[in-house]
């Protein structure tokens, strides 16, 4: 009857070893949002350098073909940021800026993208850094005496 006793422990204690290296193994592998958001933004970095290189193209049929290659880039990134988003709620505007590509023209989302890839390439341990002012102002208090 021990014999029966210690094959259940040592099952036992192999299901947990087991368990336990699995969820080890499993969150060492999983990206966190900022690494997604960054991934993202390669591809976004990636999409405006060739727009860039596109609207100083002479060659129209040049230009052309590196707007669609800027527009196929953009359109990687897109699940990306999705699933950044999914992950950390600070990643969401990146995410809706690019869920946009398909109904507006890429020269309007530029800025937005460069702005929120750029807080996505600088960010530490996965923290955005805090917004500027829209206004520039400082915040100051007014009181309603």
């Amino acid at each position: 009857m021990t014999t029966t006793v210690r094959s259940r422990l040592a099952r036992g204690a192999v299901a947990v070893v087991a368990t336990i290296l699995a969820g080890t193994a499993m969150t060492a592998c999983a990206a966190s949002a900022g690494d997604l958001a960054r991934a993202s933004c390669a591809h976004v970095n990636k999409s405006l350098a060739l727009y860039d290189k596109a609207t100083r193209s002479t060659d129209p049929a040049a230009a052309r073909t590196l707007k669609s290659q800027a527009y196929i880039e953009l359109l990687a990134g897109i699940p990306i940021a999705a699933q950044a988003a999914y992950h950390d709620i600070q990643w969401e505007s990146l995410s809706t800026t690019l869920s946009e590509a398909n109904r507006v023209p890429e020269a309007t989302l530029i800025p937005a993208l460069r702005s929120q890839c750029r807080n996505a390439d600088t960010s530490v341990f996965g923290q955005v850094p805090p917004p500027s002012s829209p206004s520039g102002s400082q915040g100051s208090v007014t009181t309603g005496t």
